[in-house]
């Protein structure tokens, strides 16, 4: 099979990894990829959002099935446009038409799902410069932290925690009226504080049977001790120790199976990844949100201890034979530590030489905001390596990623220190 990759990040360079391994890959494309990527396949110097340079390359390099890493594109409808193609209709396209992919692309949406199928969650309103009026109201009714999301995509930018009511009135008008967040935040959604310890799980789905992924938590704030800004994620963990057997469990009947089901029961054929951002409330899951993909920097955790053949489980998902699939775990722990650039998740420089990258053994560098030139890596985004790694415990697995950070340097090189820290007392 000749397979393209859309996206470039540490997620798209793990999903090359993994499908470079299938034996039914003839050809492997990433576009655009990054310098990781390059090792696994061909990199095409095209956007993702691009679609009529998507197809030409679909149509030149003779694609038979489409990864789509991130959720622009799928938000934006490429299943949707392959689909309405004379020359794209039959190439599967793995990742939900746009009916699926509003899980995502609003929140207002993928909270009345939940709600019309009985899915928990946090209770919920959502306003809009037409309503705004009643929104103190509401907020007065709620307890402090506020949690106020704008309702369409924001570059992960989205979402504001606030502890004091007459901040959260004021940010509530400047995400309605002063379009803080742009379009994305002329809808708001107002939601109940969830108190426990989140985590993410994956299921990946033909639009009638799954497969349920190993669980991983990531690390959002880019200071030791989850402090400072929001990233896009400093590290992550697989598998996690808080979520035993009976707590997966209920994750599976109280919330997957019901998200399976109510995505049947509104005609919804959804091919591809979901991604529940969950929270464990004194052992009872709650869904935070949804994302129509995989999440990054978990995919570097997840796909890595997926023993079965990855290319295989995405053909059977374009054919709705899933269920015929075997599905094997890694039982060992995997854990990723990402390295970022000096003053993420900020203003940062790019173009900084990568070197000690041939160094690293025993573990896995994945590739984000890398870039090559010449003969050189250099930096190209804030996020730049994911290092994963496989142990015995998580303090093995992480100690074996750090090693292997300081053989890596660039000008500016920062990590968090203490990815996985904060699990060790779940571990028996």
């Amino acid at each position: 099979m000749n397979v393209l990759i859309l996206g470039s990040g540490g997620r798209e360079h793990a999903f090359a990894w993994k499908i470079a391994q299938s034996k039914q890959l003839a050809n492997l494309y990433i576009a655009p990829g990054n310098a990781g990527t390059a090792n696994c396949g061909t990199n095409i110097n095209i956007s993702a959002t691009d679609f009529d340079s998507v197809k030409k390359i679909v149509w030149e390099k003779d694609i038979d099935l489409v990864l789509v890493g991130p959720e622009d594109p799928l938000v934006n409808g490429i299943h949707d446009f392959f689909l309405a193609d004379e020359v794209l209709r039959d190439i599967p396209v793995i990742g939900p038409k746009k009916d699926g992919a509003i899980l995502e692309g609003s929140k207002d949406f993928s909270k009345a799902f939940m709600f019309r199928h009985g899915i928990p969650t946090a209770e919920y309103q959502t306003f809009t410069g037409n309503n705004m009026h009643d929104a103190p109201a509401f907020l007065e009714k709620m307890k402090a932290p506020y949690v106020l999301k704008a309702d369409g995509l924001a570059a992960g930018k989205g979402v504001l925690i606030l502890d004091d009511l007459e901040e959260a009135k004021k940010e509530l008008n400047a995400m309605i009226n002063d379009a803080k967040f742009g379009d994305a935040g002329s809808r708001v959604v107002i939601e109940e504080y969830l108190h426990g310890i989140e985590l993410s799980m994956f299921v990946l789905t033909d639009g009638k049977s799954y497969k349920i992924l190993p669980a991983a938590k990531d690390y959002k704030r880019i200071g030791v001790g989850d402090t400072g800004l929001n990233t896009g994620g400093m590290g992550a963990i697989s598998p996690v120790p808080f979520a035993d057997e009976t707590f997966l469990k209920k994750v599976e009947e109280q919330i997957v199976k019901p998200t399976i089901n109510g995505l049947v029961a509104e005609n919804i054929d959804y091919r591809g990844f979901i991604f529940i951002g969950l929270m464990n409330c004194d052992g009872e899951p709650k869904v935070i949100e949804y994302n129509c993909r995989m999440g990054d920097p978990e995919t570097e955790v997840v796909i890595p201890r997926i023993k079965s053949d990855l290319l295989e489980l995405l053909s059977a998902v374009a054919k709705q034979k899933l269920h015929h699939s075997t599905f094997e775990i890694d039982e060992r722990i995997a854990a990723t530590v990402m390295l970022v650039a000096g003053g993420y998740p900020e203003e940062y420089e790019k173009g900084n030489t990568v070197t000690g990258l041939e160094k690293v053994e025993g573990s896995i560098a994945f590739h984000a905001g890398t870039k090559q030139i010449g003969n050189e890596v250099v930096t190209n985004g804030g996020r730049l390596i994911a290092v994963t790694s496989y142990g015995s415990s998580i303090a093995d697995a992480t100690s074996k990623s750090f090693a292997n950070i300081n053989k890596i340097n660039y000008k500016g090189k920062y990590f968090r220190n203490d990815i996985g820290k904060d699990l060790l007392k779940y571990e028996s």
